[in-house]
């Protein structure tokens, strides 16, 4: 069996969903935990065909396997008619888990997903953290080519990832036929790669594409479902100053945005790298919460006046403030914003992640390297 990057995830005991774009290693780490399941994969073009035409064939055959104890169906959304299958098979308490991956929840959303309510739990596989590669983790490589095992563990990782995209074109959005104009998609995939790490203007992508308001909007909500990017919402809870109503909008990966993101002689370079550094702590944030149940939530915080806060992480187990700067120094300027936020909030707990090499705590901000936070971030640790 192949060497495997050991995984933070945990998986429940009982049947559960598990989400992740492509190339997060997901068949990976099942065939590695869960050896002796039945793998259905859907990807192969004849299990697809076998089961489309006949999804009742899945009771043919589980059923007759009388020492089953789990079946893997891979990319379950290429079949969704699937799912009242194995929702069947759950109700007849046959004793069966069931793993049901995916890389999309669009089909799923639509079919049904909520047949197994309660009777599959929703999981998430995300890209790799820091902690997961110890010694291997590299800032720069981090911020280059990203952390997506399929690219990280390739000897090419620079040609895989500029094929990436590429696939996901190709075999989702085209095949699938989610769209009806290709090129404008594409265009659209590099257009809202400025929206990275910032406000995200469905009227300026629009304007930039040339293609209408509503069907960038549904550009958007594509990506979502491939789980390509995601939003953050501002922070507003007994807000005390008026606040922006935008969302922030991500690539789920620095490296596939830094893949998609045009560059020109009026790009300046820190700019963009400033993106993908905060863009590579907010998928961090993510994994961290997945892994932790979902316990808590990510938002950022931007007053009418500008004042911004990158991250806020708020729930049932802690209030974080993020500011995420790639100076290596820290200027008592780019702890302004974490003091204002600190006025209106003051049970938050403050921290400045920057590229220096020294923890310091300035004025009750935590001052942290941004290596020393990503390596440190562990779902089972609310230590940072």
């Amino acid at each position: 069996m192949e060497t495997m990057i050991p995984r933070l995830f945990s998986p429940p005991k009982g049947s559960f969903f598990l989400f992740g774009p492509r190339g997060t290693g997901k068949t990976t780490w099942l065939k590695h935990h869960i050896p002796h399941a039945i793998f259905i994969n859907l990807l192969e073009s004849d299990t697809f065909r076998l089961f489309s035409a006949r999804p009742e064939r899945l009771r043919e055959v589980i059923l007759p396997n009388s020492n089953l104890k789990s079946v893997v169906i891979d990319e379950v959304q290429k079949v969704p008619q699937l799912l009242p299958e194995v929702h069947n098979l759950i109700e007849k308490k046959t004793g069966i888990q069931f793993i049901l991956t995916g890389s999309s929840s669009r089909k799923l959303k639509r079919s049904g997903i909520d047949l197994l309510a309660g009777r599959a739990q929703r999981c998430e596989l995300h890209p790799f953290m820091a902690y997961e590669l110890g010694q291997q983790f590299s800032l720069d490589k981090a911020l280059n080519t990203g952390l997506i095992p399929l690219v990280t563990t390739s000897e090419e990782s620079v040609n895989v990832l500029k094929s990436y995209a590429s696939l996901y074109v190709r075999e989702e959005v085209q095949m699938e036929g989610l769209v009806r104009n290709i090129g404008n998609f594409s265009r659209f995939l590099e257009s809202i790669s400025f929206s990275h790490g910032n406000l995200l203007s469905v009227s300026n992508v629009a304007r930039e594409c040339e293609i209408e308001r509503k069907t960038v909007e549904g550009y958007i909500e594509i990506l979502k479902d491939l789980l390509l990017a995601y939003t953050i919402p501002i922070f507003s809870k007994r807000a005390k100053r008026k606040v922006a109503v935008h969302p922030k909008f991500y690539y789920f990966d620095a490296g596939l945005f830094q893949s998609l993101r045009p560059r020109g002689a009026l790009d300046r370079p820190e700019e963009i790298e400033g993106a993908a550094l905060e863009g590579l702590v907010a998928q961090h944030l993510m994994a961290w919460n997945a892994y932790r149940g979902q316990k808590n939530r990510l938002y950022f915080w931007r007053t009418s006046s500008g004042t911004e806060v990158d991250f806020i992480l708020y729930g049932e187990e802690l209030f974080w403030a993020l500011e995420v700067k790639r100076s290596g120094k820290v200027r008592p300027e780019d702890l302004q914003s974490l003091k204002i936020f600190r006025t209106d909030y003051p049970k938050s707990k403050l921290y400045f992640l920057y590229c220096g090499k020294e923890q310091l705590l300035i004025d009750g901000i935590h001052c942290i390297p941004i290596q020393d936070f990503l390596k440190n971030l562990h779902p089972k640790s609310l230590n940072i």
